[in-house]
């Protein structure tokens, strides 16, 4: 049996046909990996219906030479391995049905900063969306400090959300589609050895994983997880930016889009983002900003009225507070991460502002004033 838990994590990991929702799974009914490979001689009796040669494969899996090289080559390189265990581990992906169990990165990556947002778009982008990608994150810079810049380092929007971001002076996190060993596309290893003093990169994937295509859909749900909002600057009708965009939605993100013109063949997923209700048009920061409710400055001076609510507790005022900020609903995740508040505390707090009146929760994990 693998001798910590990392080892059990990257062997878990190794299995062919578990996939991420899997492992998610069969890690949230042990409690962890090694707890995993303890009893799995007695899975079948555990998880009926458990399918055989995932009991095999955690039979015959052990500490192989591939995962003493891979912990040797993450000691060496100095890369920090972050699991749903730790209190670092992004809070926005633990409600994430599919989220990795072990986070991989380089730099100095904040996975829980206060306000992050997914930019993507096409990989062939036009001086148009070039010029949108810049602008936006340049005056979104100007407009909240704090924010962090989420993309996949490709070609296209990504790379120019990255460079605009590190322009900027704002942090910006790069999630690959292949291990850190290595820079695909190897023409952004300059941009991406900036991005290593503020933000970094980030990947599920161990050491000699290739960017396969399908790497590439497992690492936009990372980025849209990672993310408050996902914007769409500029997009064909079938692009890897229209999945991030619909993952965004199932994870119940915000989705923006920049419109193009009409009959421009790298508009029309943005277009079509926008006349399909999955996506809400913006043509500026000032308006991503307005629609998110991030616009601090908007509430200043206003008096909060909490003295109508004397028998709220200090953390059922914030939470409150931060709730009546966005009229349609705040999600879980993201009071964790603005509030510093755990799960569990939350959800006592949640339940108690609901006796009250104040609050309810609807599908999806959201909370809304009443």
């Amino acid at each position: 049996m693998p001798e910590d838990e990392l080892t059990a994590l990257l062997t878990l990991n190794r299995i062919d046909g578990l996939g991420s929702i899997g492992a998610k799974y069969l890690y949230e009914q042990f409690g962890s990996a090694q707890e995993i490979f303890r009893k799995r001689g007695h899975l079948k009796e555990i998880i009926p219906g458990i399918d055989s040669h995932i009991i095999d494969a955690l039979c015959g899996s052990g500490y192989d030479s591939f995962i003493r090289e891979e912990l040797d080559f993450i000691e060496k390189h100095g890369i920090r391995c972050v699991t749903p265990a730790d209190s670092d581990y992004p809070a926005r992906l633990l409600d994430c049905h599919d989220a990795p169990l072990v986070l991989f990165s380089l730099g100095n990556v904040n996975y829980n900063a206060t306000r992050t947002v997914g930019v993507v778009g096409t990989r062939k982008a036009t001086e148009y969306g070039r010029r949108m990608c810049r602008t936006f994150i340049k005056e979104l810079g100007q407009l909240c400090p704090d924010v962090t810049v989420v993309s996949g380092l490709a070609y296209g929007i990504d790379i120019e959300s990255h460079k605009a971001a590190v322009e900027a002076g704002l942090p910006t996190l790069g999630v690959l589609a292949h291990g850190l060993d290595m820079i695909y596309p190897s023409s952004h290893r300059s941009i991406a050895k900036q991005m290593l003093q503020m933000g970094g990169l980030v990947t599920e994937f161990m050491s000699r994983t290739v960017p396969l295509g399908h790497n590439f859909v497992m690492r936009n749900r990372i980025i849209a997880g990672l993310s408050d909002a996902v914007v769409v600057v500029e997009s064909a009708a079938k692009s890897g930016s229209l999945i991030t965009a619909e993952i965004a939605g199932s994870y119940n993100r915000e989705c923006f889009a920049f419109p193009g013109s009409v009959g421009d063949p790298y508009s029309v997923g943005c277009n079509e983002l926008i006349r399909d209700n999955r996506a809400s048009l913006i043509t500026s920061a000032l308006d991503f900003v307005n629609a998110m409710s991030w616009d601090d400055s908007a509430n200043k001076g206003v008096p909060r009225q909490m003295d109508l609510f004397p028998d709220l507790t200090d953390q059922e005022r914030a939470v409150l507070e931060r709730v009546r900020l966005k009229a349609q609903g705040v999600h879980v995740n993201t009071l964790i991460v603005d509030l510093n508040i755990p799960y569990p505390s939350l959800s006592s707090i949640l339940f108690s502002l609901e006796m009250k009146g104040l609050v309810k929760q609807t599908p999806g994990a959201l909370c809304v004033p009443c």
